[in-house]
């Protein structure tokens, strides 16, 4: 294939409607633009959300509530999801990342205590919850708040 002979592919390359040429193009006389009013006149545009005068949506549905944007989100792992690791290894987040248990730390990671942990391990991460704290020391672990 040389480059003389690349071309666009099928429905790529649309002809723009002339409008305004003739009664006889389909478009002629008015344009497709109707008879009167602000729509057919030059140069019109309207702003987003504009419903002709009348109250727009955005502002007629109810609001509640606000959204904190200082909210800390935490990666949520269960205890009974540490039980992939090695026996007495230290569990960090760098460690829970790499064995997928989440997809993202987001402001850090949360150990909840759903599940059972069999084996002793130390476990540093943001948050824990009382819990899970109490079943990694009950495993024989420790847990380090970071």
């Amino acid at each position: 294939m040389q480059l003389h002979e690349l071309s666009p592919g099928v429905g790529a390359k649309k002809v723009s409607k002339r409008v305004g040429r003739g009664i006889g193009s389909g478009t002629g006389g008015r344009s497709g633009s109707g008879q009167d009013g602000q729509k057919s006149r030059s140069g019109y545009s309207r702003r987003f959300g504009f419903e002709g005068g009348q109250m727009p949506l955005i502002r007629r549905v109810p609001k509640r509530g606000f959204t904190n944007i200082f909210a800390k989100n935490y990666a949520i792992v269960n205890v009974g999801a540490l039980n992939t690791f090695e026996n007495g290894s230290v569990v960090t987040t760098e460690d829970i990342l790499s064995k997928r248990l989440v997809n993202k730390s987001l402001s850090g990671i949360k150990i909840l205590g759903n599940g059972e942990l069999t084996k002793a391990l130390t476990v540093q991460c943001a948050i824990v919850s009382a819990s899970a704290k109490a079943k990694i020391e009950a495993a024989g672990g420790k847990v380090e708040v970071i």
